[in-house]
């Protein structure tokens, strides 16, 4: 007879939430910075905006993922991350509907693609803090 050993990480599904985010935050961060250029010819944001906003994702991502990375995931940190992308959905369609960004149209359809991505991560990361309650 064998035994086997069954850990459960009650965080683990917030744990992957967060650590997707980071992942996909900081490559764009990345991408902005890197190429502001041709990304600001094809999105339509001017390089120094763009810029700007790469060294903020960045360094949201690298946040995001240092906080998956703890063994207690702090609910106020994950409460934090969730509204921040909240507010982060919310902008970029604000953005799009002002004409704020200076938007082309494949820019538009990135800001609301994004806007969608950013909002799933919200709810996966709702849904994983909920499950770190109840387990």
């Amino acid at each position: 007879m064998t035994a086997v050993t069954v850990t459960t990480d009650r965080m683990k599904f917030l744990r992957m939430a967060l650590a997707a985010d980071a992942v996909v935050t900081g490559g764009n961060g990345l991408a902005y910075l890197a190429f502001a250029g041709p990304v600001g010819t094809l999105l339509g944001p001017d390089t120094g905006l763009l810029r700007g906003i790469g060294v903020f994702l960045l360094v949201y991502g690298a946040a995001v993922g240092f906080l998956a990375t703890r063994r207690d995931i702090s609910p106020a940190g994950a409460k934090a991350v969730i509204a921040l992308n909240v507010i982060w959905t919310l902008a970029s369609i604000a953005a799009v509907v002002t004409g704020a960004a200076g938007f082309t149209t494949i820019g538009a359809i990135w800001a609301i693609a994004q806007a969608l991505v950013v909002a799933g991560f919200a709810e996966l990361q709702i849904t994983g803090l909920r499950k770190s309650r109840t387990n």
